[in-house]
C-alpha cells in the first residue's frame, strides 16, 4: 500500500559538501534555520561527514559550538554522518574515543546518528552504533549499507548485511549511494528485497554524479522506500542529492505525496542561492560539475573527481586524467573490491595516481595503501591475494591484519590523547576539546592556539 514519503534536506551538509567544499559557515545558515524547521522535513542533515574538520581548518569554527546552535534554533532532528570506528576522521580509533565521541554528539543534540563503514566490515560498526543505542538521549540510529558494483556485490548480499545491521538494533537502515551508481530497476528490486526481509524504515541516499538520482528515486518510492535524502535547488543535482523541491513537486496528488509546501521553500532556495555564490567567489571554487555516465565504470565519489584532475594539472599531467580513471577500477580489484567512499576511496585514488604519475604500477605504495591492504581498515568484500600483500607491495606476512577488533585496541586513549595535549602546553581540555585533537591533532592544535587565552600555557578553560 503506497504512503506518504518523507524528505531529509542535505542543504546543510552534503549539498554544500558536495559542490562547495563544505565551506558553508553557521552565519549563512542561520538566517534560514527557522524557515527550514518549520517545513517538516523528516530530518536535517547538518553535521558529521566533512564538516568537522572543515569547521576547524578553513571556516575558524568550533563543530561543537555550530551542533550547539543548531539545536538551539532546530526543533526537526538535526542528522549526521558518522563513518563508525573512524568517527570524522582517517583513522581507526579505540572504543573509548567512539564511544565518548558518540555520546558527546548526542549530548550536544544530535538526533540521528548514520553509521557506515567503508568496506561494509559490520566489526567497524558494533562499537559506534551500541554506543549511539545507549545514549540517555534515545537518538535515532541508521546503520548503512554502502552501495557499491563488483562482481562480488548483488542485491542479495546488501540484503543480508541490512539483516545484521538489523539484529545490532538499528532503528533504520541506508542504502548510502555515494557516487550515483544505483540504476533505478536495481533500486527497486533491492528495496522490494529489503522491505520483505526489514521490519524497520528504508532510507535512499543517491548522489546525482550519473544523472540517475531522481528516477532511481522514482522507482524505490513505487517500491515503498521510506525516506529519500535531497537537497534544496542551488545545492542540488551535479554531484549532490536530487532536488527537494522537484521530488515535492513529482509527488504532489500520489498516493506518495510528501506534504511538504513547495512554495515554502523558495525564498529558502534564493538565500541559499546567493550563499552559494558567495562561497564561489570567496573560495575560488568551481561549484557545478558535468554529470557523468562514466562513474558507473570508475566508481569515484563526485568530490574526488575535481581533487585528482588538480593533482595531475599541478604535475602537468593533466593529458593523464583519462588513464587514471582507467586505473581506479584495477587497483581496487587488487585489493578487494572496497566501495569507494571516505576513507578507502582517497586511498585507491592516491595510489592509482601514483601508479599513472610515474608510469609503473606500485613502483612507490603510500602507508595508507599499505595498511588498507593488509586490512587495517578492516575486511575488504574480497579476500586479497597474498602474493599481492607480501610480494607486490612488500607487507610482511606478520603485518597482515585478520583480526581487526584486536587492532583497535592498540590505538591510543582518551587519555593519551589528554596527556599529550597537556604536554603541549593545553591546560583543562574539556572532552570536547579532547576528542576534535584527536580526530585532527595539527589542525586542532592550531585552532586551539588561535582561540584559547595564552598564558605559560593555554588555559582551554578561558577562551579568548
Amino acid at each position: 500500500m503506497a504512503k506518504k514519503v518523507k524528505i531529509t534536506e542535505t542543504v546543510l551538509r552534503d549539498g554544500h559538501q558536495s559542490l562547495c567544499a563544505t565551506r558553508m559557515r553557521y552565519a549563512q545558515m542561520e538566517p534560514m534555520l527557522a524557515s527550514l524547521d518549520k517545513l517538516g522535513y523528516n530530518s536535517l542533515e547538518a553535521w558529521g561527514g566533512a564538516t568537522f574538520d572543515t569547521c576547524l581548518r578553513f571556516l575558524d569554527e568550533d563543530p561543537w559550538e555550530r551542533l550547539d546552535k543548531l539545536k538551539a534554533r532546530l526543533k526537526t532532528p538535526i542528522q549526521m554522518l558518522l563513518r563508525g570506528q573512524n568517527l570524522l576522521g582517517y583513522n581507526h580509533y579505540s572504543d573509548d574515543v567512539v564511544k565518548k565521541f558518540v555520546e558527546k554528539a548526542s549530548e550536544h543534540g544530535m538526533g540521528v546518528f548514520r553509521i557506515f563503514d567503508a568496506l561494509n566490515d559490520v566489526r567497524n560498526l558494533k562499537t559506534a552504533i551500541s554506543a549511539a543505542l545507549g545514549c540517555k538521549e534515545k537518538p535515532h540510529v541508521q546503520g548503512c549499507l554502502v552501495y557499491t558494483l563488483s562482481p562480488y556485490h548483488t542485491n542479495e548480499v546488501f540484503v543480508e548485511l541490512s539483516e545484521k545491521l538489523q539484529e545490532m538494533g538499528c532503528h533504520s537502515v541506508c542504502i548510502k549511494d555515494m557516487s550515483g551508481l544505483l540504476k533505478p530497476y536495481v533500486a527497486e528490486d533491492l528495496v522490494k528485497k529489503l522491505k520483505a526481509k526489514l521490519d524497520i524504515p528504508i532510507q535512499l541516499h543517491t548522489h546525482y554524479t550519473s544523472g540517475f538520482g531522481s528516477m532511481t528515486y522514482m522507482k524505490a518510492i513505487e517500491a515503498g522506500v521510506d525516506v529519500v535524502d535531497c537537497a534544496l535547488s542551488p545545492f542540488a543535482l551535479d554531484t549532490s542529492q536530487p532536488c527537494t523541491e522537484t521530488m515535492v513537486a513529482a509527488l504532489e496528488g500520489t498516493p506518495f505525496d510528501t506534504g511538504l509546501d513547495r512554495h515554502a521553500m523558495t525564498p529558502i532556495a534564493k538565500h541559499f542561492l546567493q550563499v552559494k555564490q558567495d562561497l564561489i567567489k570567496e573560495f575560488n571554487l568551481k561549484g557545478y560539475f558535468d554529470v557523468n555516465p562514466n562513474v558507473i565504470d570508475f566508481q569515484i565519489p563526485g568530490g574526488m573527481l575535481s581533487n585528482l584532475a588538480n593533482q595531475l594539472k599541478e604535475q602537468g599531467m593533466e593529458d593523464k586524467f583519462q588513464d587514471l580513471l582507467d586505473e581506479m577500477p584495477r587497483v581496487r580489484e587488487d585489493v578487494g573490491f572496497p566501495p569507494l567512499v571516505t576513507p578507502s576511496s582517497q586511498i585507491v585514488g592516491t595510489m592509482a595516481t601514483f601508479n599513472v604519475m610515474t608510469g609503473e604500477r606500485y613502483k612507490i605504495v603510500p602507508k595508507e595503501f599499505k595498511d588498507l591492504a593488509r586490512g587495517k581498515f578492516g575486511k575488504p568484500p574480497v579476500e586479497v591475494k597474498r602474493d599481492y600483500l607480501t610480494k607486490t607491495l612488500g607487507i610482511p606476512e606478520s603485518e597482515i591484519i585478520d583480526d581487526i577488533v584486536a587492532e583497535d585496541a592498540k590505538a591510543p586513549k582518551l587519555a593519551d590523547f589528554e596527556k599529550e595535549m597537556k604536554e603541549k602546553g593545553f591546560l583543562n581540555p574539556t572532552e570536547e576539546d579532547i576528542l576534535s585533537y584527536a580526530l585532527f591533532p595539527q589542525v586542532a592544535e592550531e585552532f586551539f592556539k588561535k582561540h584559547y587565552a595564552p598564558m605559560n600555557a593555554y588555559d582551554m578553560s578561558k577562551k579568548g
